[in-house]
């Protein structure tokens, strides 16, 4: 006999995947603007922000309800607070998204040259994060969690990389200095997307195991 908090987790799960995908496509967006010089596009990015912060309020009001209602213990505990972990992290990177959009738009409107070859594979692997800390969430998966945990410093990598680039081309040419501050910018924005996907990936970890390992433990 299905228990009433087991539908009603269905439910919840199901909202939280729709969020990540808004922001899946957000970032997808996001960066198709930068790499085609879109900006026309970039307003759909804002669109799916709006469908995260709806989703945000229904989960946060859904596991509130469910918290009062059924009194969760044990492993329906650790999910419900895992949820509510995960709405958090992914409404702040619909908020990274629009910031890498309004960073693109002043890119486009200046006009000026620039390469975003490194922010395009960095985006890549961000986006497999994302991707893959939903995948281990739908099918609470650790091993899918713990691949996510892998990627994190390539991330890392790319963002310093991409810093230090950007450095010597203002050496170089000081006149488009905020366009290389920007592209900077959208580098450290496209790493905190994936902390947040590392974020998600150690709450699957915590709902399915009850370890908690964000700090090495």
């Amino acid at each position: 006999m299905e228990r009433t908090i087991d539908s009603k987790l269905v439910d919840v799960k199901q909202d939280i995947l729709s969020m990540g995908n808004h922001a899946e496509v957000a970032l997808k967006i996001a960066i198709e603007g930068l790499l085609k010089q879109d900006v026309q596009g970039l307003k759909s990015v804002h669109e799916n922000e709006i469908s995260i912060n709806d989703l945000q309020v229904k989960i946060d009001e859904s596991c509130m309800m469910i918290l009062a209602k059924e009194g969760p213990v044990a492993k329906d505990l650790r999910m419900i607070l895992s949820i509510i972990k995960m709405n958090t992290d992914i409404e702040r990177m619909g908020d990274q998204c629009v910031n890498i959009a309004y960073l693109t738009k002043d890119i486009i409107q200046r006009g000026h040259s620039f390469n975003a070859g490194d922010i395009e594979k960095m985006s890549t692997v961000v986006r497999q994060m994302v991707k893959l800390s939903l995948e281990s969430f739908v099918n609470l998966n650790n091993s899918l969690a713990e691949s996510v945990l892998k990627m994190d410093d390539e991330v890392d990598h790319f963002k310093n990389s991409i810093i230090a680039h950007q450095i010597q081309n203002i050496k170089k040419n000081a006149a488009n200095a905020e366009t290389f501050l920007d592209l900077v910018l959208i580098a450290r924005n496209l790493e905190r997307i994936g902390d947040h996907a590392t974020n998600i990936a150690e709450d699957v970890i915590f709902a399915t195991s009850g370890k908690d390992i964000r700090h090495g433990s």
